[in-house]
């Protein structure tokens, strides 16, 4: 596999991640009922409810794609270290947004009628494992860019290659005409002109003509 190819995978890889934590984090991850509150109720709980930060570190892993394009070298293996951070940061946030203590606490902080039940029953789905998969997803992008990431092409090599030869041509263009300071086209034409002034055909040498 080309150093080129291989820098596409892993950032398709990284856009994944990302954009599956980011979509997981607007679902509903749990839900809490209480049937024995004054009036009854059931209440959904998405992940940004929960706390957020797995979307948060989402937006993070987005932007971590935009400068694996940008950096080169040894700034790559910064970056590469710094998108695994935010995929186990989005693993771990998913993990312990689920926990019962923290559903609870941010249910009844919606909602005070929940303090009034017994025993509120607590659903989980798997939301929140779609988003821990995105996680994982994007801290194995950024481990892979970390290790492999300095072999890759930068942005605008393709560009820094085409530049010596179109420096090469202008500089030929300039050798052909040395001393003039002008350019073999505007040279040919300032001949014909001269032709002209004496008298001569400037025609017939194209032509084979003496």
């Amino acid at each position: 596999m080309t150093p080129g190819r291989e820098r596409g995978l892993t950032a398709l890889a990284c856009a994944a991640g990302a954009g599956l934590a980011l979509l997981a984090a607007g679902r509903t991850w749990a839900t809490v009922e209480a049937e024995d509150a004054i009036t009854p109720l059931a209440q959904g709980l998405t992940g940004a409810d929960l706390g957020g930060a797995a979307g948060a570190l989402g937006w993070a892993g987005l932007a971590g794609l935009a400068a694996l394009f940008a950096a080169r070298g040894r700034a790559r293996t910064v970056v590469g270290a710094l998108i695994a951070l935010f995929g186990i940061g989005i693993a771990y946030a998913s993990a312990a947004a689920v926990r019962d203590a923290n559903v609870l606490a941010a249910a009844g902080g919606r909602s005070p009628l929940l303090a009034l039940g017994s025993d509120p029953v607590l659903d989980v789905n798997l939301w929140w494992a779609a988003s821990a998969a995105g996680g994982v997803l994007l801290a194995a992008a950024g481990l892979v860019t970390a290790v492999r990431g300095p072999r890759w092409p930068g942005m605008s090599a393709r560009y820094e290659r085409a530049a010596p030869r179109g420096a090469a041509a202008r500089r030929s263009g300039r050798e052909a005409a040395p001393g003039t300071g002008e350019e073999p086209a505007e040279q040919d034409a300032s001949a014909m002109w001269k032709s002209l002034d004496r008298g001569e055909d400037p025609t017939a040498r194209s032509n084979g003509r003496p």
